[in-house]
């Protein structure tokens, strides 16, 4: 039987196309949303920017997650995620792809662990994982000097 965890984060409008955010947890703090203009005002990202924050966010603590096992400097990680929208077949917006560039901000990572690192790190990112089937993310890692060292 497949583990089934949940959590629930409550949605409300605020005016016209803001919307407030509440997390299950008490400590992370409510979080704005709203549409561009000219339907919102941009009063917080939207549900696209979200998403794309999240794959960056996810990919980011999961490569950090298995390089912490040799004490990742701070600030040893950043990630970049562009997001392309496109216009399906109904002329619907949509979320084309996403495309992820992740920098690493040191050089003293051991070479065995970082490759076993970039070898899964991917597979264990639940919102990567999640969606992969129905946008094509691209990620790319690339070192302290901005050399590519992974790719997929």
């Amino acid at each position: 039987m497949q583990e089934a965890t949940r959590f629930t984060i409550h949605v409300e409008q605020r005016q016209d196309y803001e919307f407030n955010v509440k997390f299950d947890w008490d400590e992370a703090p409510d979080m704005p949303m709203d549409e561009s203009i000219p339907l919102g005002q941009q009063h917080g990202p939207n549900a696209s920017r979200v998403l794309a924050a999240a794959v960056g966010n996810c990919l980011s603590a999961s490569l950090l997650f298995c390089l912490q096992k040799k004490a990742a400097p701070p600030h040893s990680i950043k990630a970049e995620v562009t997001c392309i929208l496109v216009r399906n077949e109904r002329q619907r917006l949509r979320i084309g792809a996403l495309e992820v560039g992740i920098s690493l901000g040191a050089d003293n990572f051991e070479a065995t662990r970082l490759k076993r690192c970039l070898d899964m790190f991917e597979d264990f990112c639940v919102v990567t994982a999640s969606i992969r089937d129905g946008i094509p993310i691209k990620v790319n890692v690339m070192d302290h000097q901005g050399t590519v060292i992974h790719n997929s």
